[in-house]
């Protein structure tokens, strides 16, 4: 994939998604207000809004280690690359040591092919098995998991903004194990963590979660 074209980036995706032998699994959209006012406490005030959310997914996409983690290992987290299309498009390259979904005491080297769609306000990143540093040296990831591509969205009105992601691995069949791991996912009563750190550390609001019903 050697054009910035967006269509290259989403479109991969969404042929990826629709292949009835890969391993979907779609979150619920995540209400960030409704959530915070039924499961939080705040120092202040907060109307979370679809700016915010969306500023927290592009800072997000180039520190990954910052944002997820509990999924990044510290310090491995890596960008460049970055390339421009106008009108709030870019691409960039980005690698990472991430949790292993089944084994998640184990690392891997991750590689993405990163697309940052402001029009849109949509982030895709497509998998790669090996791709060039920034010296030209080749990486190649880790082979403990399926390739997988993940796309954040944004939706919602401004004062209402929802949170969006979905995760494809390209298996040769549906992989069970998966799904029900991202099912699992799916229970959370809380907000991501990534929203948790932005409101944290990006608007210097301290919050603690109720406990759940």
């Amino acid at each position: 994939m050697n054009s910035i074209n967006l269509d290259n980036y989403e479109s991969e995706f969404q042929r990826a998604w629709t292949n009835p032998g890969n391993t979907q699994f779609a979150l619920p959209p995540v209400d960030v207000n409704a959530v915070l006012a039924k499961h939080y406490r705040m120092s202040e005030p907060l109307i979370f809004t679809r700016n915010m959310l969306w500023d927290m997914e592009v800072r997000k996409a180039w520190r990954p280690d910052r944002y997820i983690p509990s999924v990044v290992q510290e310090g491995t987290a890596s960008a460049w690359g970055q390339r421009s299309a106008g009108e709030g498009t870019e691409s960039f390259i980005r690698s990472s040591q991430q949790r292993l979904w089944l084994e998640p005491a184990e690392y891997g080297l991750v590689l993405e092919q990163v697309c940052v769609n402001s029009a849109e306000q949509r982030v895709t990143f497509i998998g790669a098995m090996e791709l060039s540093d920034q010296n030209r040296n080749r990486l190649s990831a880790g082979k403990g998991q399926p390739l997988f591509h993940v796309e954040h969205s944004v939706s919602g009105a401004e004062s209402r903004p929802l949170n969006k992601w979905r995760i494809v691995h390209l298996t040769k069949t549906r992989d069970g194990r998966l799904a029900e791991r991202f099912s699992l996912m799916a229970e959370n009563v809380w907000l991501p963590e990534f929203i948790e750190i932005y409101i944290r550390n990006d608007l210097n609001i301290e919050l603690s979660r109720r406990n759940a019903h």
